[in-house]
């Protein structure tokens, strides 16, 4: 009986076949398929949330910092303006032409900072990054002093670019009354990135607040009730800057920041030489950048009947100034965000982070864009009444809508550039596009094809901005991260010294 029934088994063992039935084989196959896909979503998806999340606790504050900075030049020229014609043009020559050239330079010079601070954050070097604000410190201290001569002649050097006689006059003393203006970005600029690679913007966010507050307070009490003229309104944009530089050294140096302020350090005056290489690079970097499109207004002065090109193109840019704030962030938070992954080792970590920064930053700029196209008969009406001027950007919109959307671009592969430490590659490739290629293409097509204003910016959008972004685009893409990642250690072991007993504060 036991042998019949091994015997079924034996006959039902061989008439089972071998494979499962191919139906249900590939309904499994699907179902475990689907389940992979399923966790790879969740997957992406969480990651893209929490990038977004570490992303916008940099770019939002950083916004709002940058706008408010910006407002209290806007300001400043406003009180200035109710004073008279010249007292405007002498505040406002002062403040974006002697000011301004110096200001990109001290900028670029300190967001050295967003690549060793970035770094040493990300590989716990903790107490690096106050010996590296220290540095800054004292090589953009330095540089303020050589950049002296621009303020002390002024006059001299306006008059040569054909400044009638009573603005350069003007424009000159005011001049002298920013230099403590001008000293507190080689202390302001340094915290400000100390604090923004430790992911504390919030803490500038509303230090630029009171100092924006105090800007109109003075502003006001310096003209009109001490009756000081164009001199208070200079003297109100000095105060407001180093209330930023309080601000944010009382909070780093009273607690706010235990593991990466120790107090001042010896340490600091170690390894100056090539600090100033790295600050100087990255200075080169921005100003080529920050000095383009002042280039741009200057060459368009010089037209025929420039009058309302001028006014129509100042219209144009000011727009522009105001939506750069957003780029000028994402450039700010990739810095910081790219800076960390490498300096922590994490490769691929710091490309996520890249592409998730240049989608958002690109996105935002589609839409500006998309708007000034539909506005573009009535954007200037914020700022004039004119027909002709009206007429005129209404012109250059398409312009106004490229360079926007590049801009909404560029900086971020900028801030790739910062975070990873290619400041001197960058700082070639601009000069060759932005002064090689971009000037002179704008110069052909804005008098030798008689194009006027729109020929100058067409030619150095297209032949400098354009091109540029594509190559830092290139690069970008090209990029071995885990290479960068071995890199950005081997740099941070280079620069760091032992945690060591500091002069406390």
């Amino acid at each position: 009986m036991r042998n019949n029934n091994n015997r079924d088994n034996e006959d039902q063992n061989l008439r089972r076949p071998l494979l499962p039935h191919a139906g249900a084989a590939v309904a499994a196959d699907k179902h475990d398929s689907h389940n992979h896909r399923l966790d790879d979503d969740r997957s992406v998806t969480s990651k893209l949330w929490i990038e977004t999340q570490k992303l916008w606790q940099i770019v939002g504050p950083a916004i709002f910092s940058r706008l408010a900075s910006f407002a209290m030049n806007i300001i400043t020229q406003a009180f200035a303006g109710h004073l008279g014609d010249v007292e405007l043009a002498a505040i406002s020559i002062a403040n974006t032409v002697i000011v301004g050239f110096n200001f990109g330079l001290l900028l670029g010079m300190a967001s050295a900072l967003e690549t060793l601070c970035g770094q040493a954050y990300g590989a716990k070097r903790y107490h690096m990054l106050g010996i590296y604000m220290q540095r800054s410190w004292i090589v953009l201290f330095c540089c303020c002093f050589l950049l002296l001569p621009l303020y002390a002649f002024a006059t001299p050097v306006l008059k040569l670019l054909g400044q009638p006689d009573d603005v350069a006059e003007l424009s000159g003393q005011v001049a002298l009354w920013l230099i403590p203006l001008h000293f507190s970005f080689a202390f302001q600029f340094p915290l400000q990135r100390f604090l923004q690679c430790q992911l504390k913007n919030h803490v500038v966010a509303w230090v630029a607040l009171v100092a924006l507050l105090v800007n109109v307070l003075t502003s006001w009490l310096f003209v009109y009730v001490w009756g000081f003229g164009v001199v208070g309104a200079a003297v109100a944009l000095d105060v407001s800057w180093w209330v930023l530089v309080a601000g944010m050294t009382w909070y780093a140096m009273r607690g706010g920041c235990p593991l990466t302020w120790t107090g001042f350090s010896v340490q600091a005056f170690s390894g100056l030489g090539e600090f100033l290489k790295l600050s100087a690079a990255a200075g080169v970097m921005l100003c080529l950048e920050n000095w383009y499109y002042r280039v741009l207004i200057l060459m368009t002065g010089y037209l025929q009947n420039a009058t309302v090109a001028v006014d129509a193109l100042s219209v144009c840019m000011s727009i522009n100034g105001f939506e750069i704030m957003i780029p000028l962030a994402f450039f700010a938070a990739t810095g910081v965000r790219v800076a960390n992954e490498l300096g922590a080792g994490n490769g691929k970590a710091a490309k996520f982070a890249t592409a998730v920064s240049v989608v958002q930053s690109t996105l935002i700029g589609l839409m500006f864009c998309v708007l000034i196209m539909i506005l573009r008969d009535k954007i200037a009406l914020i700022f004039t009444s004119s027909a002709d001027v009206l007429a005129q950007v209404d012109t250059l919109s398409p312009l106004l809508a490229v360079t926007i959307l590049l801009n909404s671009v560029q900086p971020v592969l900028s801030g790739v550039a910062v975070g990873s430490g290619w400041q001197a590659t960058v700082a070639y490739i601009n000069l060759g596009c932005y002064y090689v290629i971009g000037l002179p293409l704008g110069i052909l097509m804005g008098w030798t094809f008689k194009l006027g204003v729109e020929g100058i910016w067409g030619g150095m959008i297209f032949g400098g901005t354009a091109v540029q972004t594509v190559i830092l685009a290139i690069i970008t893409i090209r990029c071995d991260w885990d290479k960068e990642a071995e890199k950005a250690r081997n740099h941070v072991q280079k620069w760091s010294t032992p945690q060591e007993h500091s002069l406390q504060t």
